[in-house]
């Protein structure tokens, strides 16, 4: 069962490769689903078995490395957080590949579409289940070419590849951090396997000398170290989470079709970060300073990500912003190190997420792939299902009282406060004002979509549509587990004293804020919910009265901060106008000087100069004459014979080989 899990989604996805061509449009979506639902039940299995009955095991499957100084094995670890991950990425795949029977049903290109979504759930849940750096590395990697394939699906769309390319370049600087990162733990606990590195971490702190632990001896403060290998290791997770830096892929990755956007947004790709925080925790726990980097940048990502949401107008680059802005808050709490907290927003953010994602990808499908939320309005009547499906996803992930965004995100936020620290009260208040600015733009995408009056073409009302069952079911679902999941897991994953996570997660003691929490200042448990109401009639009226929203535009300080948001940030003019410049610069010297100048003439040109050169020189004694050719020979052979009369001399120096050799190219030329 176990190697099962990871079994069935390759063979799904080398099926839909191999096969498509018989199996068809309908058979290879039906073939990835029935595989997928599978790995799913075998998932809440495990859940039971290793979570529910705490029964962590560890499977070695096969040696990979053996030598005298390094030693990796195909392994399988899984504990209670890897059950639950495997629960969340296994169940939200199994939905969207029952989605995209029906909304890639037109495609022609359905089976490798299924292939690249099953190759990206293998990927996954290799991630998940590694038991050392090294092939937890393998999934990390395996992962970003799943995505590159995914959003370049539609590979005839220019920005479809420039978005491929783009997801793929950001997200090697994080994985250089990561490759860093792992390089350092084996140069320093001389392995990579999860257990015998968090076995040794604390040892490796308290004691300066570490030769009786058969580590690494350096001159370097053993807390210098960890904290220079855990920010390495985090600047991974800032590439993979899209945090604040490195985050310019997820909005453009927005150009493949909708189900890749609620996979790679709900359960797979930018849940990695959180998860490599998680899982090193033993390790995080022992750096404060990369700890208070980690939660700097958590918050800044949810202030920026908030804020530049505000004035989208695509309706999925507002989901994919919020997306951003939810992974800030997971990171944040991580860095205040309470990552079950972070852990439980990050399952309860896959649910309403791909609910979001979905329920915008049946907009999209019914209103002819449009995507611009002012060419829309007055269509919930229309689509009441979808609607409704929205309105549910929309308020969970403004923490709605009493829906599953809310059980995760308003203890975020409780935690924040009772941390009493400058890094603790910054993620306070930056992620109240993040509430605020979440329930604005969540209602506002609510309003005019579905609510003001329809600036959409006639035609493309006309064609409405709602969604048939087959997308319908998994809106459903999700539509469930966005209600109902915070509440029925809540005091099992973050209740206090639950002995739930074991040893898969650690946070030491001093660092516990769970009593403190409950007892704040009332205010700060109201303020969010407050926040959240005022978000959402401030919405309502921007969206219903546009002529204050065009006012404040039209005033200088309007439009410079709108203009400062819808640049977001001027990120990309940074990167463009700064970084690219200064790299092209450079590039250009080394291109006339290296690349035209010193290595064309060395190299082939140079070559085929001298050659040339030569040639026309030999030529040039060909004369054609008889005697020419014999007053050559003759002199060959006197200097040949010369040449006899030192040998004493130097021809010990030589080889005959080589005397031989002479005599023959001699001859050939003259």
């Amino acid at each position: 069962m176990y190697c099962t899990i990871l079994l069935l989604p390759f063979l799904s996805a080398l099926n839909c490769l191999m096969f498509g061509r018989y199996l068809g449009i309908r058979g290879a979506g039906l073939l990835a689903t029935l595989l997928m639902m599978i790995t799913n039940m075998l998932s809440l299995a495990i859940f039971y078995e290793v979570a529910i009955c705490a029964s962590p095991c560890t499977l070695t499957i096969h040696p990979w490395f053996a030598s005298e100084m390094f030693e990796a094995e195909w392994g399988l670890l899984f504990d209670t957080l890897t059950a639950v991950m495997l629960v969340v990425v296994t169940s939200i795949s199994a939905l969207v590949h029952l989605y995209s029977i029906s909304y890639m049903a037109e495609d022609p290109h359905v089976p490798r579409f299924m292939a690249f979504l099953s190759i990206f759930t293998f990927f996954m849940l290799m991630l998940v289940t590694a038991d050392n750096f090294l092939q937890m590395f393998f999934g990390w990697e395996g992962v970003g070419l799943a995505s590159y394939l995914l959003i370049n699906f539609w590979f005839t769309r220019l920005q479809a590849n420039k978005a491929a390319i783009q997801a793929m370049l950001m997200n090697r600087v994080g994985d250089f951090g990561l490759a860093l990162g792992i390089m350092a733990i084996f140069y320093v606990f001389r392995s990579v396997d999860y257990i015998t590195v968090f076995s040794c971490v604390s040892q490796y702190v308290a004691k300066e000398e570490t030769s009786s632990l058969y580590l690494q001896t350096t001159s370097v403060s053993p807390l210098i170290t960890i904290n220079t290998i855990c920010t390495l290791l985090f600047v991974g997770a800032i590439g993979k989470s899209a945090q604040l830096g490195l985050h310019t892929w997820l909005p453009s990755a927005m150009e493949g079709p909708t189900p890749v956007s609620a996979l790679i947004h709900a359960a797979t790709m930018v849940t990695a970060g959180v998860f490599l925080v998680a899982r090193c925790s033993p390790i995080f726990e022992y750096a404060p300073d990369a700890l208070m980097i980690v939660t700097f940048v958590g918050a800044m990502t949810c202030i920026f990500a908030a804020t530049t949401g505000l004035v989208q107008n695509d309706m999925k680059r507002v989901i994919a912003y919020s997306t951003c802005s939810q992974l800030g808050y997971m990171i944040l709490i991580c860095g205040l190190s309470q990552y079950s907290v972070g852990v439980f927003h990050l399952m309860n953010h896959a649910f309403f997420k791909a609910l979001l994602f979905l329920s915008a990808g049946s907009v999209i499908h019914a209103l002819s792939d449009e995507q611009d939320m002012r060419k829309m309005g007055g269509i919930a009547q229309l689509l009441p299902f979808t609607y409704a499906m929205m309105f549910i996803g929309s308020l969970s992930l403004a923490g709605f009282p009493f829906l599953t965004g809310f059980y995760s995100k308003d203890f975020i936020l409780e935690l924040a406060q009772a941390k009493y620290s400058v890094p603790g009260q910054f993620a306070y208040w930056l992620g109240s004002i993040c509430v605020f600015l979440t329930s604005y733009y969540s209602f506002r995408l609510l309003f005019l979509t579905f609510l003001t009056p329809t600036m959409a073409y006639k035609r493309s009302i006309e064609k409405t549509h709602d969604a048939p069952l087959i997308m319908a079911l998994p809106l459903v679902l999700l539509a469930l587990g966005s209600i109902f999941l915070g509440y029925l897991t809540k005091d099992m994953l973050i209740g206090a004293g639950t002995p739930f996570w074991g040893n898969a997660l650690y946070t030491a003691p001093s660092r516990a804020l769970f009593v403190e929490a409950e007892y704040i200042s009332q205010f700060y448990k109201l303020l969010p919910f407050v926040n959240t109401l005022l978000g959402c009639f401030i919405a309502f009226i921007f969206a219903f009265n546009s002529r204050i929203a065009y006012t404040i535009k039209m005033h200088s300080i309007g439009r410079s901060i709108y203009y400062f948001l819808n640049k977001r940030w001027l990120f990309d003019k940074v990167y463009n106008d700064i970084a690219f410049n200064f790299l092209k610069a450079g590039y250009h010297i080394t291109f006339k000087t290296l690349d035209k100048g010193v290595l064309e003439t060395l190299g082939p040109f140079g070559i085929k100069k001298i050659i040339k050169g030569l040639l026309d020189k030999i030529m040039s004694l060909q004369s054609g004459y008889v005697y020419h050719y014999l007053a050559i020979m003759l002199l060959s052979l006197i200097c040949f014979l010369g040449f006899d009369l030192y040998s004493s001399v130097f021809l010990y120096l030589l080889d005959y080989r080589l005397c031989f050799l002479w005599i023959l190219v001699t001859l050939m030329i003259f």
